[in-house]
């Protein structure tokens, strides 16, 4: 009796999950992206990301960083002059899109600099040069970056220099910067709300850390290899998973509880390969996916509330290694075809990305409620500077029902960014009237005013001709501009000719109307009675300086006294400077007779 009670115990069956049969469906040729030239960087980053409107890649150069930006539809092969973001000095090690707005992307390069982009519409017509934002702060290069998942505009940046740098991208200013690592920071991972900040490190530690104040929360002993250890938060479970090599450089992965670290509640070996493994988790169907650089296949688990904590699905197989991963934002999946993942992959071998679908089979191609729960929306919950001041809010949910919506079509974000250089930051306008007033730009406003009042004051705006013509005779603009074909009235009308008469201007810079009109004379002189001779009047000349003569004549003056007093400062130095020569040959002189 006691074996068949051993035999029912030790026998469990196989586990019922709905997520059992996930299998991976990969995108055929013409609907991948093909003649990308990606980089062949050794740094363990992904090199891609995706969100509903574009993918981003990073590409080889011959000098400098850059990566492509192709809307998402834009599929098969492109075109090798297609446009860039080349704005980085140095190789780009990681980009990443913003998760509130899908025309804003940050990237890091080994120029130790971190821009933020803006996108058009589109996509890119040529290469894009001018950033939203330039934030300087690492001395060294900038290997990762992660947004934060509920506050509008803060971005968490580190780099070789031991740092991880917490910025407000709208104002362009540090928030705080976390300095507790002593040695290369080698991933980095923020909980369901942003209030904890994960990071694993290259002195084989696990570190909880509050993100505004940098204090270390909890820390203890990650993996026993010497490769580099990821690590990503599982969503609001409050546990941790981390991927590693053990002592003897078996791949494994470990579950941690984020309140004691001392200990994994499991730690597991995979198998015994050298690439790194990769933590990919959906916090709304809580299914994790492994997958290797330079492997070929990406294993699924599912996460559950209790030991063994994480339970092996499935795997996808495929011969072709990946260079690098990037993940589609989940409100942009099918839900027609039941996806509930979406990789695109960077071919190691080939100059291609290749989509990879993630479908859970179902029969009916019905909206799906229990694999698709309410996911995160393009909303955040809080500021920048609300975060800062020490508030938490979860995320705000939205559903993938797409009811009234033609298939496959994502959920996408049209918010146009501005550039305040004066602040070197993002211009944000208020969530609530964003879309409202989206049509009024800056270079064209409307006018409210009575058409009456628009029209006197447009009467009273002189034309280019009106002032050039105002600087030369000094008259008013309010003048009426006198008649200058017509003689004055107390004169004979000329003669009519065949030519028409225009003012000319003289040269004392008085048009010649303005100057007396005198009455034609005789050439001989007129004799008076007394016997003097009187000489035909002439009409006075009346030297008025020009104001462009003026104001041309001060400056020169200012010019001209600015050098006077840069020749007296250099004649001071070069006196100062034969001084100290004399000076020295005098000591050299000196030295020389006491050595002798």
């Amino acid at each position: 009796m006691r074996t068949n009670n051993q035999a029912q115990f030790s026998f469990r069956g196989v586990r019922s999950s709905k997520f059992r049969h996930i299998f991976g469906s990969p995108a055929r040729r013409d609907r991948s992206y093909d003649n990308l030239k990606i980089t062949r960087n050794a740094h363990d980053g992904n090199f891609c990301a995706a969100n509903p409107k574009f993918v981003a890649i990073v590409t080889e150069v011959a000098g400098g960083g850059a990566f492509v930006v192709i809307p998402l539809e834009k599929t098969g092969r492109v075109d090798p002059t297609v446009g860039r973001v080349a704005g980085h000095s140095g190789p780009v090690m990681d980009i990443k899109w913003n998760p509130f707005n899908d025309n804003v992307i940050a990237s890091g390069s080994d120029d130790c600099t971190v821009k933020v982009w803006y996108i058009p519409e589109g996509g890119l017509t040529g290469n894009l040069n001018e950033w939203l934002v330039d934030l300087r702060g690492h001395k060294r290069r900038v290997s990762y970056l992660d947004w934060h998942p509920t506050a509008e505009n803060v971005l968490l940046s580190a780099g070789l220099d031991h740092l991880i740098i917490v910025w407000n991208i709208g104002k362009g200013e540090v928030i705080n910067a976390i300095d507790c690592h002593p040695d290369v920071i080698y991933s980095m991972s923020l909980n369901r709300d942003g209030s904890l900040l994960a990071t694993t490190c290259k002195d084989k530690r696990l570190r909880v850390i509050e993100p505004r104040s940098g204090r270390v929360i909890q820390e203890g002993q990650c993996h026993e290899g010497a490769k580099a250890c990821k690590v990503a938060y599982l969503g609001g479970t409050g546990r941790i998973l981390t991927t590693g090599f053990s002592k003897f450089s078996d791949r494994q992965y470990g579950v941690w509880d984020e309140r004691r670290l001392t200990e994994p509640l499991r730690l597991e070996n995979i198998d015994s390969s050298s690439g790194i493994l990769y933590p990919f988790y959906d916090p709304d169907t809580r299914v994790l996916f492994l997958a290797g650089k330079g492997d070929g296949n990406i294993r699924y688990y599912e996460i559950v509330d209790e030991p063994p904590w994480c339970h092996y699905l499935n795997q996808y197989i495929s011969g072709s290694p990946q260079r690098g991963l990037g993940v589609l934002t989940k409100r942009a999946v099918d839900t027609h075809k039941c996806e509930i993942f979406r990789f695109f992959k960077l071919h190691a071998t080939k100059d291609l990305c290749e989509p990879l679908t993630m479908i859970v089979p179902r029969k009916s191609d019905q909206f799906q409620e229990d694999i698709y729960p309410d996911t995160a929306a393009p909303t955040p919950s809080l500021t920048a500077e609300e975060w800062a001041t020490g508030q938490n809010k979860p995320p705000v949910l939205m559903s993938l029902r797409t009811v009234g919506l033609a298939p496959g079509v994502a959920v996408r974000t049209n918010k146009p960014a501005g550039v305040n250089r004066a602040q070197d930051g993002i211009i944000g306008g208020d969530r609530n009237t964003d879309r409202k007033f989206a049509f009024i730009s800056s270079s064209s406003r409307p006018d409210y005013r009575p058409q009456q009042e628009r029209l006197n004051e447009a009467n009273k705006v002189m034309t280019k001709f009106q002032q050039i013509q105002q600087m030369w005779t000094g008259q008013s603009a309010e003048e009426p501009p006198a008649d200058r074909s017509l003689p004055p009235p107390s004169e004979p009308a000329p003669p009519a000719t065949n030519h028409q008469t225009m003012p000319l201007k003289s040269w004392n810079g008085l048009p010649s109307s303005q100057q007396q009109h005198t009455p034609p004379q005789s050439a001989s002189p007129v004799r008076q009675p007394s016997g003097r001779q009187q000489q035909p009047s002439s009409p006075v000349r009346q030297e008025t300086p020009h104001k462009a003569d003026v104001e041309l004549r001060k400056r020169y003056a200012e010019q001209a006294e600015e050098i006077k007093q840069l020749k007296n400062m250099l004649n001071i130095k070069e006196q100062r400077i034969r001084e100290l020569e004399d000076q020295l040959d005098r000591v050299l002189k000196t030295r020389d007779e006491s050595e002798a």
